[in-house]
């Protein structure tokens, strides 16, 4: 058996464990070192055609490591948003709420960007920087004589001082490591795709709420928009399974005309939405970030950039850590991260979950009730500039990176 030693060990290559890669790395230099175990890596992100939401906090962090010069051109800014609340049959969806997007002046509080873009940067900047990116999963992590023992799945062997699993929402290393999850399933599942449109957005986002879900147009470079679309889990897959045709009319039905002739141009997908959180987020020798740790509702666009926040907080308390030349794996430096980030994630759960209760229903009364809130938020120009910060992810206890300084 091949055997390598490393001081960090991240299983999962996406943006969370080639982002903690680099931000750690950077900050420690070549004498700390730092792998990157993952099956994909070195494949072609090309047919990957789904995009994210980058808040302005995320971006910061992505500038100070010196990701964001090469994915800044393919990256569109999000000027403004809309909310509405209709039925889906309604001829006029009236906008009960508005946001202009900057968080300062000149900075969006988010930019949208396809995935592959992203992921291509950070694969580049870690390999530029030394991490070794090893193509191969994690099978087991056990602990021996204070290191973290990691299988691999190709029969390799590493020895590591700290393990952070960022390998998913059905995390393997999680699982191993006996660590509950408490949540639920949603009877909705999000339909993405991407949609051509004949005019220009304006660097608009527009977030429907209908009774089976939100219905969110998230624009990207081009006349083009990226589509996450809510509904129960059986009608979004008789949805998908439409002929062409048949798709397009169900989506012209809630995208409208607004943006002249529209036409679905990327793979349409079916993602099975739920809510949970794990018990712990650490275990020995082992850090939970990301889906690992936390999977949320996409009504409020957080779960990547709540994952991007774990991170920032583990990067900056392996970094300190290291200087000190404490065991990066001990449970005292471990309990930092988990104290820094759990009870923020449980309250963000929470407040998306109850989003989501109270805008998915086909209730008059709590549709009043809902609408007379975002008009008297959109009256409130103080309370809407919080709310901005807060979507942005600009509001608590930031980590440093997503400040936009260095560690």
């Amino acid at each position: 058996m091949v055997r390598n030693d490393t001081d960090l060990l991240i299983a999962g290559g996406g943006f969370a464990g080639l982002t903690l890669a680099i931000a750690v790395r950077q900050a420690l230099g070549p004498s700390f070192s730092v792998t990157v175990a993952d099956p994909a890596l070195g494949t072609s992100h090309g047919g990957d055609e789904r995009a994210s939401a980058i808040v302005a906090a995320a971006r910061r962090l992505f500038e100070t490591v010196g990701v964001w010069d090469a994915v800044a051109p393919e990256a569109q800014p999000i000027l403004d948003m809309v909310v509405t609340d209709s039925r889906l049959g309604d001829a006029v969806r009236p906008v009960f709420l508005t946001f202009a997007g900057e968080v300062e002046p000149g900075e969006p509080f988010a930019h949208m960007i396809e995935n592959r873009h992203l992921i291509a940067a950070l694969a580049a900047k870690a390999g530029e920087l030394g991490v070794t990116l090893n193509p191969s999963a994690v099978a087991s992590v056990t602990t021996q004589d204070e290191r973290a023992a990691v299988a691999l799945r190709d029969g390799g062997e590493l020895h590591a001082g700290l393990v952070a699993a960022a390998d998913g929402a059905r995390s393997k290393i999680r699982e191993g490591a006996g660590i509950a999850t408490h949540g639920w399933n949603y009877d909705q599942s999000a339909i993405v795709t991407t949609v051509g449109h004949e005019r220009d957005h304006g660097g608009r986002a527009e977030e429907h709420f209908l009774p089976a879900g939100p219905f969110a147009i998230l624009p990207l470079k081009g006349n083009r928009s990226s589509i996450v679309w809510t509904e129960k889990t059986p009608e979004a897959a008789r949805i998908v399974a439409l002929p062409d045709d048949g798709f397009h009319a169900e989506l012209e039905q809630r995208f409208k005309l607004h943006l002249g002739e529209i036409r679905a141009v990327g793979a349409r997908r079916t993602h099975p939405l739920g809510f949970f959180v794990a018990r712990s987020f650490i275990a020995d020798r082992i850090a939970l970030v990301g889906d690992a740790a936390h999977v949320i509702h996409p009504i409020a666009g957080q779960g990547l950039n709540m994952g991007l926040k774990d991170v920032a907080a583990l990067a900056e308390v392996v970094v300190d850590a290291a200087r000190l030349g404490l065991d990066l794996g001990s449970a005292a430096v471990l309990e930092r991260y988990q104290r820094w980030r759990r009870f923020d994630t449980v309250a963000m759960g929470f407040a998306t979950d109850g989003l989501n209760r109270l805008f998915s229903n086909r209730s008059d009364v709590l549709r009043a009730v809902r609408d007379i809130g975002l008009g008297l938020v959109d009256r409130v120009p103080n309370l809407k500039r919080l709310f901005i910060r807060e979507a942005a992810g600009l509001v608590g206890d930031v980590p440093k990176l997503l400040r936009g300084e260095a560690l």
